[in-house]
Protein backbone atom coordinates (compact mmCIF):
# COMPACT_ATOMS: atom_id res chain seq x y z
CA UNK A 1 0.00 0.00 0.00
CA UNK A 2 1.34 3.41 -0.96
CA UNK A 3 1.88 5.98 1.76
CA UNK A 4 -0.01 9.26 1.70
CA UNK A 5 1.98 12.29 0.61
CA UNK A 6 2.67 14.29 3.78
CA UNK A 7 3.82 17.93 3.73
CA UNK A 8 4.83 20.06 6.72
CA UNK A 9 4.30 23.82 6.72
CA UNK A 10 6.30 25.32 9.61
CA UNK A 11 5.65 28.98 10.40
CA UNK A 12 8.51 31.35 11.28
CA UNK A 13 9.38 32.41 14.82
CA UNK A 14 8.16 31.36 18.23
CA UNK A 15 9.83 29.55 21.11
CA UNK A 16 9.64 26.18 22.88
CA UNK A 17 8.57 25.84 26.50
CA UNK A 18 7.01 23.49 29.04
CA UNK A 19 7.62 19.82 29.81
CA UNK A 20 7.32 17.10 27.16
CA UNK A 21 8.26 13.45 26.75
CA UNK A 22 9.36 12.24 23.35
CA UNK A 23 8.73 8.62 22.27
CA UNK A 24 10.72 5.65 23.54
CA UNK A 25 14.21 4.87 22.31
CA UNK A 26 14.08 3.17 18.91
CA UNK A 27 17.36 1.27 19.28
CA UNK A 28 16.33 -0.19 22.64
CA UNK A 29 12.79 -0.95 21.40
CA UNK A 30 14.21 -3.13 18.61
CA UNK A 31 16.48 -5.00 20.99
CA UNK A 32 13.78 -5.51 23.63
CA UNK A 33 11.68 -7.43 21.08
CA UNK A 34 14.61 -9.39 19.62
CA UNK A 35 16.20 -10.47 22.89
CA UNK A 36 12.82 -10.92 24.58
CA UNK A 37 11.85 -13.32 21.79
CA UNK A 38 15.07 -15.32 22.25
CA UNK A 39 14.78 -15.40 26.05
CA UNK A 40 13.21 -18.09 28.20
CA UNK A 41 10.06 -16.77 29.88
CA UNK A 42 7.86 -13.70 29.47
CA UNK A 43 9.41 -10.23 29.15
CA UNK A 44 7.36 -7.16 30.05
CA UNK A 45 8.36 -4.03 28.09
CA UNK A 46 7.25 -0.47 28.86
CA UNK A 47 8.04 2.73 26.95
CA UNK A 48 8.11 0.88 23.60
CA UNK A 49 8.29 3.12 20.52
CA UNK A 50 5.12 2.55 18.47
CA UNK A 51 6.77 3.73 15.26
CA UNK A 52 6.86 1.82 11.99
CA UNK A 53 10.50 0.69 12.29
CA UNK A 54 10.03 -0.93 15.70
CA UNK A 55 6.66 -2.38 14.64
CA UNK A 56 8.46 -4.04 11.71
CA UNK A 57 10.61 -5.90 14.24
CA UNK A 58 7.49 -7.10 16.09
CA UNK A 59 6.00 -8.31 12.80
CA UNK A 60 9.22 -10.18 11.97
CA UNK A 61 9.15 -12.20 15.18
CA UNK A 62 5.44 -12.88 14.96
CA UNK A 63 6.18 -14.30 11.50
CA UNK A 64 8.66 -16.66 13.21
CA UNK A 65 6.12 -17.95 15.71
CA UNK A 66 6.69 -15.67 18.70
CA UNK A 67 3.61 -14.52 20.61
CA UNK A 68 3.83 -10.78 21.23
CA UNK A 69 0.97 -8.91 22.93
CA UNK A 70 0.60 -5.18 22.26
CA UNK A 71 1.83 -2.57 21.91
CA UNK A 72 -0.78 -0.74 23.97
CA UNK A 73 0.33 2.69 25.21
CA UNK A 74 3.95 1.61 24.98
CA UNK A 75 3.47 -1.71 26.79
CA UNK A 76 4.44 -4.98 25.09
CA UNK A 77 4.53 -8.54 26.40
CA UNK A 78 6.97 -10.90 24.66
CA UNK A 79 6.54 -14.63 25.21
CA UNK A 80 10.09 -15.85 24.65
CA UNK A 81 10.78 -19.10 22.79
CA UNK A 82 14.44 -19.48 23.74
CA UNK A 83 17.45 -19.27 21.47
CA UNK A 84 16.38 -22.30 19.46
CA UNK A 85 12.60 -21.85 19.38
CA UNK A 86 12.09 -19.70 16.28
CA UNK A 87 10.14 -21.19 13.38
CA UNK A 88 10.62 -20.70 9.65
CA UNK A 89 8.52 -17.79 8.34
CA UNK A 90 6.04 -18.47 5.54
CA UNK A 91 7.68 -15.93 3.25
CA UNK A 92 10.16 -13.05 3.15
CA UNK A 93 10.40 -10.87 6.26
CA UNK A 94 9.65 -7.22 5.41
CA UNK A 95 11.83 -4.84 7.45
CA UNK A 96 10.17 -1.75 5.99
CA UNK A 97 12.50 1.23 6.35
CA UNK A 98 14.44 -0.24 9.28
CA UNK A 99 18.15 -0.84 8.74
CA UNK A 100 18.46 -1.87 12.40
CA UNK A 101 15.87 -4.62 11.93
CA UNK A 102 17.58 -5.97 8.82
CA UNK A 103 21.16 -5.90 10.06
CA UNK A 104 20.45 -7.33 13.51
CA UNK A 105 18.07 -9.97 12.16
CA UNK A 106 20.76 -11.05 9.70
CA UNK A 107 22.97 -12.00 12.64
CA UNK A 108 20.47 -14.03 14.61
CA UNK A 109 19.00 -15.66 11.47
CA UNK A 110 22.47 -16.87 10.48
CA UNK A 111 22.23 -19.27 13.44
CA UNK A 112 18.82 -20.76 12.55
CA UNK A 113 18.17 -24.14 10.90
CA UNK A 114 15.88 -22.60 8.23
CA UNK A 115 16.38 -20.34 5.21
CA UNK A 116 15.14 -16.75 5.42
CA UNK A 117 14.95 -13.66 3.22
CA UNK A 118 14.91 -10.06 4.46
CA UNK A 119 13.37 -7.35 2.28
CA UNK A 120 12.64 -3.65 2.77
CA UNK A 121 11.16 -0.55 1.20
CA UNK A 122 12.77 1.33 -1.68
CA UNK A 123 15.05 3.29 0.66
CA UNK A 124 16.27 0.28 2.65
CA UNK A 125 16.73 -1.66 -0.58
CA UNK A 126 19.48 0.80 -1.57
CA UNK A 127 21.46 0.55 1.68
CA UNK A 128 24.77 -1.39 1.82
CA UNK A 129 24.65 -4.79 3.52
CA UNK A 130 28.13 -6.12 2.70
CA UNK A 131 29.34 -4.72 6.03
CA UNK A 132 27.32 -7.43 7.82
CA UNK A 133 27.33 -10.10 5.10
CA UNK A 134 31.15 -10.14 4.95
CA UNK A 135 31.89 -10.97 8.60
CA UNK A 136 28.90 -13.34 8.81
CA UNK A 137 30.43 -15.24 5.88
CA UNK A 138 33.69 -15.43 7.83
CA UNK A 139 31.72 -17.09 10.63
CA UNK A 140 30.46 -19.73 8.20
CA UNK A 141 27.10 -18.26 7.18
CA UNK A 142 25.88 -18.28 3.59
CA UNK A 143 24.47 -14.83 2.81
CA UNK A 144 23.18 -13.74 -0.60
CA UNK A 145 22.79 -10.11 -1.74
CA UNK A 146 22.20 -8.34 -5.04
CA UNK A 147 25.17 -7.57 -7.27
CA UNK A 148 25.18 -4.08 -5.69
CA UNK A 149 25.51 -5.61 -2.18
CA UNK A 150 22.02 -4.41 -1.29
CA UNK A 151 18.82 -6.20 -0.15
CA UNK A 152 17.01 -8.52 -0.56
CA UNK A 153 19.26 -10.39 1.85
CA UNK A 154 18.90 -14.19 1.90
CA UNK A 155 20.45 -16.38 4.60
CA UNK A 156 20.77 -20.13 4.08
CA UNK A 157 20.05 -21.89 7.36
CA UNK A 158 21.52 -24.98 8.96
CA UNK A 159 25.17 -23.97 8.59
CA UNK A 160 27.36 -24.24 11.71
CA UNK A 161 28.85 -20.93 12.82
CA UNK A 162 32.33 -20.45 14.26
CA UNK A 163 33.23 -17.54 16.51
CA UNK A 164 35.68 -15.03 15.05
CA UNK A 165 37.71 -12.03 16.20
CA UNK A 166 36.49 -9.27 13.90
CA UNK A 167 38.09 -5.87 13.61
CA UNK A 168 35.43 -3.55 12.18
CA UNK A 169 36.62 -0.74 9.85
CA UNK A 170 33.86 1.53 11.23
CA UNK A 171 32.33 2.06 14.65
CA UNK A 172 28.83 0.70 14.03
CA UNK A 173 26.42 -0.60 16.66
CA UNK A 174 24.45 -2.37 13.93
CA UNK A 175 27.46 -4.34 12.68
CA UNK A 176 28.63 -5.10 16.22
CA UNK A 177 25.17 -6.20 17.35
CA UNK A 178 24.68 -8.35 14.24
CA UNK A 179 27.87 -10.29 15.00
CA UNK A 180 27.17 -10.60 18.73
CA UNK A 181 23.73 -12.05 17.95
CA UNK A 182 25.30 -14.52 15.51
CA UNK A 183 27.87 -15.26 18.23
CA UNK A 184 25.11 -16.55 20.52
CA UNK A 185 24.81 -19.48 18.08
CA UNK A 186 28.51 -19.94 17.23
CA UNK A 187 31.09 -22.37 18.53
CA UNK A 188 33.64 -20.61 20.70
CA UNK A 189 34.03 -16.91 21.25
CA UNK A 190 32.99 -14.03 19.00
CA UNK A 191 34.78 -10.73 19.56
CA UNK A 192 34.23 -7.40 17.80
CA UNK A 193 36.78 -4.60 17.99
CA UNK A 194 35.87 -1.13 16.69
CA UNK A 195 38.00 1.93 15.88
CA UNK A 196 35.87 4.04 18.24
CA UNK A 197 32.91 3.93 20.59
CA UNK A 198 29.48 2.83 19.33
CA UNK A 199 26.15 2.31 21.06
CA UNK A 200 26.21 -0.46 23.66
CA UNK A 201 22.48 -1.15 24.07
CA UNK A 202 22.86 -4.76 22.92
CA UNK A 203 25.60 -5.50 25.45
CA UNK A 204 23.64 -3.86 28.27
CA UNK A 205 20.48 -5.81 27.49
CA UNK A 206 22.32 -9.12 27.10
CA UNK A 207 23.80 -8.54 30.55
CA UNK A 208 20.41 -7.59 32.01
CA UNK A 209 19.03 -10.88 30.66
CA UNK A 210 21.80 -12.90 32.27
CA UNK A 211 23.99 -13.57 29.22
CA UNK A 212 27.74 -13.19 29.95
CA UNK A 213 29.40 -10.37 28.01
CA UNK A 214 33.16 -9.78 28.13
CA UNK A 215 34.93 -6.48 27.53
CA UNK A 216 38.59 -7.45 27.36
CA UNK A 217 39.88 -4.11 26.06
CA UNK A 218 39.00 -0.70 24.73
CA UNK A 219 36.19 -0.91 22.18
CA UNK A 220 36.23 -4.73 22.18
CA UNK A 221 33.28 -6.86 23.24
CA UNK A 222 32.95 -10.65 23.24
CA UNK A 223 30.31 -13.33 23.74
CA UNK A 224 30.61 -17.11 23.78
CA UNK A 225 27.99 -19.32 22.16
CA UNK A 226 25.81 -21.77 24.01
CA UNK A 227 24.39 -19.56 26.76
CA UNK A 228 20.79 -18.76 27.69
CA UNK A 229 18.77 -15.56 27.94
CA UNK A 230 16.33 -15.04 30.80
CA UNK A 231 13.19 -12.91 30.43
CA UNK A 232 13.27 -9.48 32.08
CA UNK A 233 11.26 -6.33 32.74
CA UNK A 234 12.52 -3.63 30.37
CA UNK A 235 11.76 0.07 30.89
CA UNK A 236 12.67 1.90 27.68
CA UNK A 237 13.68 5.56 28.17
CA UNK A 238 12.74 8.38 25.80
CA UNK A 239 14.94 8.45 22.70
CA UNK A 240 17.73 11.04 22.76
CA UNK A 241 17.71 10.99 18.93
CA UNK A 242 14.09 12.20 19.03
CA UNK A 243 14.89 14.65 21.81
CA UNK A 244 17.66 16.10 19.60
CA UNK A 245 15.22 18.10 17.45
CA UNK A 246 13.79 19.80 20.54
CA UNK A 247 17.25 20.32 22.06
CA UNK A 248 18.26 22.22 18.93
CA UNK A 249 14.91 24.02 18.59
CA UNK A 250 14.99 25.32 22.16
CA UNK A 251 18.65 26.31 21.81
CA UNK A 252 18.09 28.46 18.71
CA UNK A 253 14.68 30.02 19.52
CA UNK A 254 14.85 33.14 21.69
CA UNK A 255 12.97 32.86 24.98
CA UNK A 256 12.83 29.05 25.00
CA UNK A 257 12.88 27.07 28.26
CA UNK A 258 11.99 23.40 27.75
CA UNK A 259 12.29 20.23 29.86
CA UNK A 260 12.50 16.86 28.11
CA UNK A 261 11.48 14.11 30.50
CA UNK A 262 13.02 10.64 31.12
CA UNK A 263 15.55 10.80 28.27
CA UNK A 264 18.15 8.06 27.87
CA UNK A 265 21.64 9.46 28.43
CA UNK A 266 23.65 6.35 27.61
CA UNK A 267 27.26 7.63 27.28
CA UNK A 268 27.52 6.07 23.80
CA UNK A 269 24.65 8.34 22.65
CA UNK A 270 25.32 11.73 24.26
CA UNK A 271 27.37 13.30 21.47
CA UNK A 272 24.45 15.65 20.75
CA UNK A 273 24.75 17.08 24.28
CA UNK A 274 28.55 17.38 24.08
CA UNK A 275 28.50 19.10 20.69
CA UNK A 276 25.72 21.53 21.59
CA UNK A 277 27.55 22.44 24.79
CA UNK A 278 30.73 23.08 22.79
CA UNK A 279 28.63 25.48 20.72
CA UNK A 280 27.51 27.29 23.88
CA UNK A 281 24.12 25.66 24.50
CA UNK A 282 22.48 25.98 27.93
CA UNK A 283 21.72 22.34 28.82
CA UNK A 284 21.24 20.94 32.34
CA UNK A 285 20.66 17.32 33.37
CA UNK A 286 18.11 16.93 36.17
CA UNK A 287 17.05 13.95 38.28
CA UNK A 288 19.69 11.55 36.91
CA UNK A 289 18.78 7.92 37.57
CA UNK A 290 18.80 4.42 36.04
CA UNK A 291 15.94 2.61 34.28
CA UNK A 292 16.22 -0.92 32.93
CA UNK A 293 20.01 -0.86 32.96
CA UNK A 294 20.18 2.46 31.08
CA UNK A 295 21.02 5.89 32.57
CA UNK A 296 18.23 8.45 32.19
CA UNK A 297 17.62 12.10 33.13
CA UNK A 298 15.28 15.02 32.58
CA UNK A 299 17.03 17.51 30.28
CA UNK A 300 16.42 21.26 30.61
CA UNK A 301 17.43 23.37 27.63
CA UNK A 302 17.20 27.15 27.35
CA UNK A 303 17.86 29.50 24.46
CA UNK A 304 21.51 30.47 24.01
CA UNK A 305 23.79 32.26 21.54
CA UNK A 306 25.49 29.43 19.70
CA UNK A 307 28.94 29.70 18.12
CA UNK A 308 30.47 27.72 15.30
CA UNK A 309 32.97 25.00 16.22
CA UNK A 310 35.12 22.32 14.68
CA UNK A 311 33.33 19.16 15.78
CA UNK A 312 35.81 16.69 17.35
CA UNK A 313 35.92 13.50 15.27
CA UNK A 314 35.81 11.33 18.41
CA UNK A 315 32.28 12.65 19.04
CA UNK A 316 30.99 11.71 15.57
CA UNK A 317 29.97 8.09 16.38
CA UNK A 318 28.24 9.34 19.54
CA UNK A 319 25.97 11.67 17.52
CA UNK A 320 25.76 9.99 14.12
CA UNK A 321 21.95 10.12 13.92
CA UNK A 322 21.67 13.66 15.27
CA UNK A 323 23.69 15.54 12.65
CA UNK A 324 20.72 16.77 10.60
CA UNK A 325 19.50 18.61 13.72
CA UNK A 326 23.04 19.75 14.52
CA UNK A 327 23.40 21.17 10.99
CA UNK A 328 20.41 23.41 11.76
CA UNK A 329 22.09 24.51 15.00
CA UNK A 330 25.23 25.31 13.00
CA UNK A 331 23.18 27.39 10.55
CA UNK A 332 22.02 29.53 13.49
CA UNK A 333 25.45 29.82 15.15
CA UNK A 334 27.88 32.71 14.86
CA UNK A 335 30.84 31.78 12.68
CA UNK A 336 31.78 28.55 10.96
CA UNK A 337 31.07 24.96 11.96
CA UNK A 338 33.17 22.19 10.42
CA UNK A 339 32.31 18.48 10.49
CA UNK A 340 34.71 15.83 9.17
CA UNK A 341 35.05 12.10 9.75
CA UNK A 342 31.34 11.43 9.15
CA UNK A 343 31.27 9.62 5.79
CA UNK A 344 28.74 7.22 7.37
CA UNK A 345 26.12 9.96 6.89
CA UNK A 346 26.18 9.32 3.14
CA UNK A 347 24.73 5.78 3.52
CA UNK A 348 21.83 6.42 5.88
CA UNK A 349 18.18 6.43 4.68
CA UNK A 350 19.42 9.10 2.30
CA UNK A 351 22.74 10.80 1.65
CA UNK A 352 22.31 13.07 4.65
CA UNK A 353 25.26 15.29 3.75
CA UNK A 354 24.05 16.03 0.21
CA UNK A 355 20.38 16.36 1.11
CA UNK A 356 20.95 18.59 4.15
CA UNK A 357 23.37 20.80 2.19
CA UNK A 358 20.79 21.19 -0.61
CA UNK A 359 18.05 22.04 1.87
CA UNK A 360 20.14 24.54 3.84
CA UNK A 361 21.22 26.30 0.66
CA UNK A 362 17.59 26.46 -0.48
CA UNK A 363 16.96 28.44 2.72
CA UNK A 364 19.87 30.80 2.07
CA UNK A 365 22.43 29.14 4.37
CA UNK A 366 26.08 28.95 3.32
CA UNK A 367 26.60 25.16 3.45
CA UNK A 368 29.42 23.33 1.68
CA UNK A 369 29.21 19.52 1.51
CA UNK A 370 32.47 17.63 2.00
CA UNK A 371 33.20 13.96 1.22
CA UNK A 372 32.97 13.11 4.92
CA UNK A 373 31.10 16.03 6.43
CA UNK A 374 30.04 19.64 5.97
CA UNK A 375 31.19 23.21 6.40
CA UNK A 376 28.42 25.61 7.49
CA UNK A 377 28.68 29.35 8.02
CA UNK A 378 25.94 30.60 10.30
CA UNK A 379 23.62 33.40 9.23
CA UNK A 380 20.04 34.21 8.37
CA UNK A 381 17.60 31.44 7.43
CA UNK A 382 15.10 32.44 4.78
CA UNK A 383 11.79 30.76 4.26
CA UNK A 384 11.46 28.35 1.38
CA UNK A 385 10.67 24.85 0.21
CA UNK A 386 12.85 21.81 0.96
CA UNK A 387 12.54 18.10 0.23
CA UNK A 388 13.15 15.48 2.93
CA UNK A 389 13.89 12.70 0.41
CA UNK A 390 11.74 10.43 2.64
CA UNK A 391 14.20 10.85 5.54
CA UNK A 392 12.47 11.40 8.89
CA UNK A 393 15.48 13.16 10.46
CA UNK A 394 15.65 15.72 7.68
CA UNK A 395 11.93 16.49 7.87
CA UNK A 396 11.99 17.14 11.62
CA UNK A 397 15.25 19.11 11.50
CA UNK A 398 13.94 21.59 8.94
CA UNK A 399 10.70 21.93 10.91
CA UNK A 400 12.76 23.20 13.87
CA UNK A 401 14.71 25.55 11.57
CA UNK A 402 11.47 27.55 11.17
CA UNK A 403 11.90 28.82 14.74
CA UNK A 404 14.69 31.06 13.39
CA UNK A 405 13.48 31.52 9.82
CA UNK A 406 12.35 34.75 8.18
CA UNK A 407 9.45 33.03 6.39
CA UNK A 408 7.48 29.81 6.19
CA UNK A 409 9.39 26.58 5.56
CA UNK A 410 7.54 23.96 3.51
CA UNK A 411 8.94 20.43 3.86
CA UNK A 412 7.86 17.83 1.32
CA UNK A 413 7.66 14.04 1.65
CA UNK A 414 7.40 13.73 5.44
CA UNK A 415 5.44 10.45 5.72
CA UNK A 416 8.51 8.58 7.00
CA UNK A 417 8.48 10.61 10.24
CA UNK A 418 6.05 7.90 11.39
CA UNK A 419 8.90 5.36 11.28
CA UNK A 420 10.62 6.89 14.29
CA UNK A 421 8.45 9.65 15.80
CA UNK A 422 4.70 9.17 15.49
CA UNK A 423 2.94 12.29 16.74
CA UNK A 424 5.92 14.59 16.13
CA UNK A 425 3.89 17.49 14.74
CA UNK A 426 1.35 17.38 17.58
CA UNK A 427 4.07 17.32 20.24
CA UNK A 428 5.99 20.13 18.51
CA UNK A 429 2.81 22.24 18.47
CA UNK A 430 2.32 21.57 22.18
CA UNK A 431 5.85 22.83 22.85
CA UNK A 432 5.32 26.00 20.81
CA UNK A 433 6.21 25.37 17.13
CA UNK A 434 3.50 26.45 14.70
CA UNK A 435 3.42 23.54 12.27
CA UNK A 436 0.66 22.34 9.97
CA UNK A 437 0.41 18.92 8.33
CA UNK A 438 -1.21 18.22 4.96
CA UNK A 439 -1.88 14.65 3.83
CA UNK A 440 -2.82 13.71 0.28
CA UNK A 441 -3.49 10.25 -1.06
CA UNK A 442 -1.20 9.33 -3.98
Amino acid sequence: MQRPMVTYRAQPGGSLAGRIRVPGDKSISHRAIMLGALAEGVSEVSGFLEGEDALATIAAFRAMGVRIDGPVQGRVTVHGVGLHGLKAPDGPIDCGNSGTSMRLLAGLLAGQPFDSTLTGDSSLSRRPMRRVAGPLTEMGALVELTDADTPPLTIRGGRPLQGIAYRSPVASAQVKSCLLLAGLYARGRTCVTEPGISRDHTERMLTAMGYPVERPGDNTVCVAGGGRLQAARIDIPADISSAAFFLVGASIAEGSDLVLEHVGINPTRTGILDILRLMGADITLLNEREAGGEPVADIRVRAARLRGVRIPEELVPLAIDEFPALFVAAACAEGETLLTGAAELRVKESDLIAVMADGLRALGVDAEPLPDGMRIRGGAIRGGRVHSHTDHRIAMSFAMAALRAEGEIVIEDCANVATSFPGFAALARRAGLEIHVREEQP
